[in-house]
């Protein structure tokens, strides 16, 4: 790596931050790690736009990281119920217990005492100690890997563990020696704005006249990872029983595995156990949803169904206006909210 690139790339970024950035979401200007903390582990995975509502109803919910805390983990998955990846949630309210029960309700001041708290790995305790702490610390979340690699046309495949330590020092080399806190933003608005996966915008970049990749001709050939999910296909049957006064049947999915701790009509492997769960009963078929996961296809079918008696299924009747208070998946709220 050139001393000319270590010299005038964070000092660049910083500079376009300060003018282009974003500057205005309801998470930055503040120097509370709790806010912080929340933002980042909503924005896993998880574009803007779709954070800002979760991000809004958490923090009138729970103001405080000791509030969460008390918050049961039913409580806050319901709140989580939507926005995916719900092994965030179960990790955040683990973080938010030992923040209150280890640390006196403060988080740690660095990033290397944030990673020892559940669900914190290294790109996110370093964002918050940059942010609220203003520790020189590198992330290396993944429009910043998209970013880097470009920018150093890194070759190195980054599904092997000691390629991505080697991005991970250039990204400690290339830290300017003030103003992390903007620098860490504009890597990240960079990433988010102008150098996309698919179609990066580098007449707008400020630091084209820097980027190897550019250079080269394909900015897109970077990230290099070779190792790709093969994606399956999982069918499953749910069973909708309705009382006549308007109570829905519920069971909680186990504590692992995909919507674990959530709740969901009675789900079937097949199409006959569901039916043999209701001997005699009249089943009406609805249509068939289609969930995409990150790893697989899920095809749920619908059978309902009101109630009847000799059914051998266990759970929880739950009235209707009550099924706010439960956590739900996206795709079982969606069919109730319909019908």
């Amino acid at each position: 790596m050139s001393e000319a690139l270590i010299k005038d790339f964070g000092k660049t970024v910083v500079a376009w931050q300060r003018r282009h950035g974003r500057n205005t979401l309801p998470w930055q200007n503040t120097r509370d790690p709790y806010r912080v903390w929340l933002s980042e582990v909503m924005l896993q995975q998880t574009q803007v736009a779709t954070v800002l509502g979760y991000y809004e109803r958490f923090l009138a919910r729970w103001p405080k990281v000791t509030d969460l805390a008390a918050a049961s983990l039913d409580e806050v998955l319901a709140q989580w119920a939507g926005l995916g990846y719900y092994s965030r949630a179960r990790n955040l309210h683990a973080c938010a217990r030992a923040v209150a029960d280890l640390h006196g309700g403060e988080f740690p001041g660095t990033a290397a005492a944030l990673q020892t708290l559940p669900g914190i790995g290294r790109s996110t305790a370093a964002a918050i100690a940059a942010f609220c702490f203003g520790e020189r610390v590198a992330i290396l979340d993944g429009n910043v890997k998209r970013v880097l690699s470009r920018v150093l046309a890194f070759s190195g495949d980054l599904s092997s563990s000691a390629a991505e330590k080697k991005l991970w020092d250039h990204a400690t080399e290339l830290l300017p020696e003030r103003d992390v806190d903007r620098y860490t933003q504009g890597l990240m608005d960079l990433g988010a704005t102008i150098c996309s996966t698919r179609s990066p915008d580098c007449l707008l970049c400020p630091v084209q006249p820097m980027c190897l990749g550019q250079q080269e001709g394909d900015p897109t050939r970077f990230p290099v990872k070779t190792r790709k999910l093969k994606r399956g296909r999982r069918e499953n049957w749910w069973l909708w029983v309705e009382s006549v006064e308007g109570r829905v049947l519920l069971q909680q999915r186990p504590d692992t595995g995909v919507w674990a701790g959530l709740w969901t009509l009675p789900m079937f492997d097949d199409e006959a156990s569901a039916r043999a769960a209701l001997p005699g009963g009249e089943l009406e078929t609805l249509p068939r949803l289609q969930h995409a996961l990150t790893h697989f296809d899920w095809v749920l079918h619908t059978l309902r169904a009101g109630a009847v008696e000799g059914m051998t299924p266990g759970g929880t009747w739950v009235a209707r206006e009550k099924l706010v208070d439960y956590a739900l998946p996206a795709p079982l709220k969606k069919l109730i909210e319909e019908r």
